[in-house]
């Protein structure tokens, strides 16, 4: 190694002369934001546990295309010809009863998730109770 004449070292090879600089870090502290507490409430909402119950039954998927077809099939296609007979309902009932049961078949065939198959599952049992409570009572 030489001195340059102004304090600084010169290597003749640039690889010998590597000075290692440590950097002081500075600790911060969790913003309060991310720190978790024991003061927290659970957020279990109804939703979440839909999704959690919709996820578990994935590996059930067809069984749930053949429930809801099933369903489908025996129980809601009649709805429309009782409440149209008997209770002199629109024909509306039978346009959203068609509707309901092809969005299930092509939900259950077209490759949607659990979620998407429950939900329209769901929603079909849903409408066709309300329909029957509206034209019923």
């Amino acid at each position: 190694m030489q001195d340059g004449g102004h304090g600084v070292t010169v290597a003749a090879e640039p690889s010998l002369c590597i000075k290692k600089t440590i950097m002081a870090t500075l600790k911060l502290n969790a913003p309060q934001w991310a720190a978790e507490t024991a003061a927290q409430k659970n957020n279990t909402t109804l939703w979440s546990k839909w999704l959690v119950i919709a996820d578990s039954q994935a590996p059930n998927k067809t069984m749930w295309f053949l429930v809801s077809l099933i369903a489908q099939g025996v129980l809601f296609l009649l709805i429309p010809a009782a409440l149209m007979y008997y209770y002199n309902a629109p024909i509306v009932v039978l346009a959203v009863t068609m509707v309901l049961f092809f969005a299930n078949i092509i939900a259950g065939m077209g490759g949607s998730g659990i979620r998407t198959v429950l939900a329209f599952f769901a929603i079909s049992v849903l409408l066709h109770l309300v329909m029957l409570a509206v034209f019923i009572l």
